[in-house]
């Protein structure tokens, strides 16, 4: 879990690849109020000119430190989890508290659907409701997308950068649901698996780009004239794409036409249900990093590679 790869899509004159992050995925189907934005209003963000810029990265602990500081016993690990989901869905929680929580949840995600049937099934038990609800789609989803990855030899020419805020990105997606009628989950959800968000900026193998991950062509039919790289005219793309194909009344079909992967839709599908039960652990994805598959193991680009090097994650 916690890899990235291209999937490749075609569905008529729909050609593209898709950057697929995994390491990551949802669960949850009813809605809840912890909303991180109280406000239906789409906050004010312009893109910088030119390409986004090589960031410092933040002074978080290494992937590596973190991977080790996840716990090995089923039961404590349940702990830690229980921990990180409060946290996450805690609107007092300072910015530095959700990141470190989210950051350790990814991981501990990771460890789990790495893990062995009787380990996962062991943390699951042990896991408090609201935390066992998230992390069984998170497991199911990054499941889901290693099945439709593959390791790499080589690190990919992508820059890591900081994506808008929290707050700024929830407005684009509600700005889309408003405008189109799909769901802002499944548009934040698609954006988490494409791009973490945005963190990725480069092309895919075909040739897809932007945030949202789109072909020259593609974006010709639905880009409304706006900018590929633009992560609000990217989504609003995305939600026209969806829209056209058959959403929000078949949200599987229409899914289908942005990858045509079974596992693709499932995991997309796990996260959005996630961020429907519960908006604010939508923000706990936000912080999410870019876990690449590479031959030689699991690693971290930090916001600022290639500038930043690779961070390795043990695999046990």
């Amino acid at each position: 879990m916690g890899d990235v790869g291209d999937h490749a899509l075609t569905t008529g004159l729909l050609v593209r690849r898709a950057v697929v992050v995994a390491a990551c995925a949802c669960v949850l189907v009813s809605c809840s109020n912890d909303d991180p934005s109280r406000h239906d209003t789409s906050p004010t963000y312009t893109s910088p000119a030119g390409p986004p810029p090589t960031v410092a990265p933040t002074s978080t602990p290494s992937a590596t430190a973190q991977a080790e500081a996840v716990a090995a016993d089923p039961t404590a690990l349940a702990r830690q989890l229980d921990e990180a989901v409060r946290t996450i869905r805690d609107r007092h929680a300072a910015e530095d508290q959700v990141r470190q929580a989210a950051e350790l949840q990814q991981l501990a995600v990771r460890a789990i659907a790495l893990g062995s049937p009787a380990f996962r099934r062991a943390t699951f038990r042990a896991l408090g409701p609201v935390a066992a609800e998230q992390t069984r789609g998170d497991v199911h989803a990054a499941r889901l997308l290693t099945v439709i990855t593959a390791p790499k030899p080589k690190f990919p020419p992508w820059r890591i950068v900081t994506p808008p805020p929290v707050p700024v990105l929830l407005g684009f997606y509600r700005e889309a649901q408003r405008r189109t009628g799909v769901p802002w989950t499944y548009l934040a959800a698609i954006h988490l698996v494409e791009t973490r968000m945005g963190r990725i900026h480069g092309p895919s193998t075909a040739g897809a780009l932007g945030p949202m991950q789109f072909l020259p062509s593609t974006w010709a039919r639905f880009g409304a004239g706006g900018d590929i790289d633009d992560p609000h005219d990217a989504i609003q793309a995305a939600a026209r794409l969806l829209a056209a194909y058959g959403a929000p009344r078949d949200m599987a079909g229409a899914l289908r036409h942005y990858n045509r992967s079974d596992e693709y839709v499932g995991a997309v599908t796990r996260y959005a249900r996630t961020m429907q039960r519960s908006r604010l652990a939508y923000r706990g994805y936000w912080y999410w990093r870019v876990l690449y598959h590479h031959v030689r193991g699991t690693f971290v680009l930090p916001d600022g590679y290639p500038a930043v090097r690779p961070v390795p994650v043990p695999d046990g």
